[in-house]
């Protein structure tokens, strides 16, 4: 479907008046006018002086409010901005007051966008944007109004109708989606693009609000952006009061983080050759005061979502060393502290020197610090400030270990890029290992591969004694799980590190394959 040539040049005036309509413009014209005069004599001067308020007045004249209108506009899509939805919707509901007709509100966000900016660069993200504001444009009528309302994410007012009902809707909302996602080709390259959309009827936001119709929109969307990729939510006051209890326990979950109620525990890692500690992962857990442990599973995404990462980051690495410090003040033998890294804090330009400056605080080497990065970052992240940070704390003389090998597709050219001293084989290939022979072959080969790449290796997940003889038979350096150990306050960690130690001397040496 073509643009119309009404939008063509309306689009060509508002790019001139964004140009020419301003402070600075009105700056120049003395100097414009004496140009002239210098170049053309009097006669040039009247031109100019004549010519330029017609110019103007083609463009949309001199008023008060161009340079509010430039301001009010996205300088990448030309869209309006977040107030202009919130007005429209306000005055459509106002006017389905005296009428029965009906509005709505549709809230769009571009799934995965921080991906598409890091893959192709931030050219080719605003072409995405602009793309996919045409598209949008193209499927609505004359009357709706579509906004930038955020970072990925367009708002539309709905000029009312004589009927919305929820059937009407999906089906606008699919063609939406249907529309923004066709693959945009920039300079040969193809890219896939997916959109959420969260949407809200004005008949069920329970005050006659635009703003309360725009925020029921975004509450939708929220909800479908949990189950991205190209997911469509309806709102309803069910997902209102979901929603609210979201927000109640991602506030219980950041006051936590800042009294100190989510530490770490520390699980075990030994050798498969002598039995030995080699070091514990510290692991994040939060015990609430009414609901008792909360799973990671349901409060890491929360403090993510929240941007908390990088402050429970800080906490783990702080109380991770502290730990360190205190086993060798005890004389107990553990030879590293491993941390997990999230994707937000291996951006931090600044990570280096935090990192060693906490090392130099607790007086450790830095080959005893452990940094675990998920191998889904490695396999994602280009060339850029995360693999900067990951060698550079490698120089430093940290380890690097690779978390979850096997579930991220991290290519071996990735793993020698981020300067991978061990990898970590993730529970799924793990389990059953000494019961089904499809698993011991995978296992083999990972460790293989790893042998000739010169990297170590741990298991995780190991539950039972079977898996445990299996591993190690099979070759495998390191294991770590419950059936090692489960994790632990630091408080239980000396007697735990003693008792081991007592077993450690009575039980029969596993031998490892050859």
């Amino acid at each position: 479907m073509k643009r119309p040539f009404s939008l063509h040049l309306r689009s060509l005036r508002d790019r001139l008046r964004r140009m020419l309509i301003g402070p600075q413009t009105l700056a120049f014209l003395p100097a414009l006018a004496l140009a002239a005069f210098w170049f053309a004599g009097e006669p040039g001067l009247m031109a100019t002086a004549l010519g330029l308020p017609v110019l103007f007045a083609l463009l949309g004249g001199f008023n008060a409010t161009a340079p509010k209108h430039v301001q009010s506009c996205d300088p990448v899509t030309g869209l309006p901005l977040h107030d202009t939805l919130a007005k429209t919707l306000q005055a459509a509901m106002d006017g389905t007051l005296s009428t029965r007709r009906a509005t709505g509100c549709y809230m769009v966000a571009i799934d995965d966008f921080d991906v598409i900016t890091d893959r192709y660069g931030r050219s080719a993200a605003d072409h995405v944007l602009q793309k996919t504001a045409q598209r949008l444009r193209m499927v609505l009528r004359d009357g709706d109004i579509i906004c930038r309302t955020g970072h990925a994410s367009f708002g539309i007012a709905l000029a009312p109708v004589m009927q919305l009902d929820i059937e009407t809707a999906i089906q606008l909302a699919s063609r939406l989606q249907s529309g923004a996602e066709e693959p945009i080709i920039l300079d040969g390259t193809v890219i896939y693009v997916s959109v959420s959309i969260g949407f809200c009827q004005g008949s069920r936001v329970p005050e006659n609000s635009g703003q309360g119709l725009m925020d029921a929109a975004a509450t939708a969307l929220g909800e479908a952006i949990r189950n991205a990729p190209s997911a469509i939510r309806s709102y309803s006051d069910e997902l209102r009061r979901t929603e609210r209890s979201r927000h109640i326990f991602a506030d219980e979950a950041a006051a936590a983080l800042d009294s100190g109620d989510i530490l770490p525990h520390f699980q075990p890692q030994i050798s498969t050759d002598t039995g030995r500690i080699t070091g514990f992962e510290a692991l994040a857990r939060w015990t609430h005061p009414e609901r008792g442990a909360i799973a990671p599973a349901d409060f890491l995404p929360v403090l993510e979502n929240a941007g908390k990462l990088a402050r429970l980051g800080e906490v783990m690495l702080n109380r991770s060393l502290a730990a360190l410090r205190a086993w060798d003040d005890a004389g107990l033998d553990v030879p590293t502290v491993a941390v997990n890294f999230s994707s937000d804090e291996l951006r931090n330009p600044k990570l280096i020197d935090k990192v060693k400056w906490e090392l130099d605080r607790y007086e450790l080497d830095p080959s005893r610090l452990s940094i675990e990065v998920l191998e889904t970052v490695v396999a994602a992240s280009p060339e850029d400030v995360v693999s900067r940070n990951v060698n550079g704390l490698a120089r430093l003389g940290c380890r690097i270990d690779l978390d979850d090998f096997g579930t991220g597709h991290a290519s071996i050219s990735s793993i020698r890029r981020f300067a991978v001293g061990r990898i970590k084989i993730d529970r799924s290939f793990v389990m059953k290992v000494d019961r089904d022979a499809e698993q011991q072959r995978m296992v083999a080969a990972i460790l293989t591969m790893a042998e000739r790449l010169g990297l170590e290796t741990l298991a995780e997940g190991v539950e039972t004694p079977g898996e445990h003889t299996m591993l190690a038979q099979l070759g495998c350096d390191h294991v770590q799980g419950f059936g090692i150990g489960r994790p632990m306050p630091f408080d239980n960690t000396e007697d735990w590190l003693r008792k081991h130690s007592a077993r450690m001397a009575e039980a029969p040496r596993i031998s490892r394959g050859g």
